[in-house]
């Protein structure tokens, strides 16, 4: 899997690639990421990448030529590599926005160009001629692209085979089903609460079902839970779920206890 990253800011991806559970792909290049500083591709003295808008207005819009020149060295080296031509993903307010779904798609395709767009926009022409997907994190502006496909790289890359230590930590994700995850406990059994600390009102102890051994009780519990959080916190996802037949019959029955 490889990813063309076009961006003003390759420094910020460059850590990203060194620390965490991800890193292992990125070293063994199971996920290439490959940087793309849009400043080498200007053609002037000052490296300009954008001008003021046609029609006046607040902001400056991203030049179509440096665009074009860096996407055509990108189509030049995967075609030299014999890599495939990788679908172009521009991070926009105006795109889908990504969800596990669209990254387990993704995850079991050849990567993409994931475009990093900064100022006021990209010149639409660009848009129009070029760009496949748009993506949006959600109903928020940030500064640039950057971080958005922060995010796409590591969903996409911690879905791919020998990244996770557990291969079936993912399956346990929230969004993995369409709900939210349960709550995870580890040790101790028992919390001493620090003294004068103040607390919330909360147990002190992990729940006995989970120490219990029976796993079939575990599951129905892990379960449930993951039905009475989604339904408290997102039960448009409960809505989703039952349109598209995901509930089963016990589920419902848990659900009707929670009315």
């Amino acid at each position: 899997m490889r990813f063309d990253v076009i961006t003003l800011f390759p420094e910020l991806f460059e850590p990203f690639q060194r620390v965490g559970v991800t890193r292992r792909a990125f070293e063994s290049k199971a996920v290439d990421v490959r940087l793309w500083p849009l400043r080498e591709h200007a053609d002037d003295n000052y490296r300009r990448v954008d001008d003021r808008p046609f029609g006046g207005g607040p902001g400056m819009v991203m030049l179509v030529e440096p665009l074009l020149r860096c996407m055509d060295a990108i189509r030049a080296e995967q075609a030299a590599r014999g890599v495939p031509r990788t679908p172009v993903i521009l991070f926009s307010p105006a795109g889908k926005p990504l969800t596990q779904s669209r990254v387990e798609v993704l995850a079991q395709g050849p990567g993409a160009v994931l475009l990093c767009g900064r100022y006021e926009g990209i010149d639409q022409r660009f848009i129009d001629a070029f760009v496949d997907e748009e993506v949006s994190l959600g109903d928020y502006v940030l500064s640039g692209g950057e971080l958005p496909a922060l995010t796409l790289i590591d969903a996409v890359t911690r879905l791919q085979p020998g990244v996770l230590h557990d291969a079936a930590s993912h399956q346990q994700d929230s969004f993995s089903d369409g709900l939210l995850d349960c709550p995870h406990y580890s040790r101790p059994e028992v919390l001493q609460w620090p003294e004068g600390l103040p607390v919330r009102d909360a147990s002190a102890a992990v729940p006995e079902v989970l120490m219990s051994g029976h796993h079939a009780r575990i599951a129905t519990w892990r379960r449930q839970q993951q039905l009475a959080i989604t339904w408290a916190r997102r039960p448009e996802l409960i809505a989703q779920a039952r349109a598209e037949g995901r509930l089963s019959k016990q589920d419902e029955q848990f659900l009707k206890t929670l009315l």
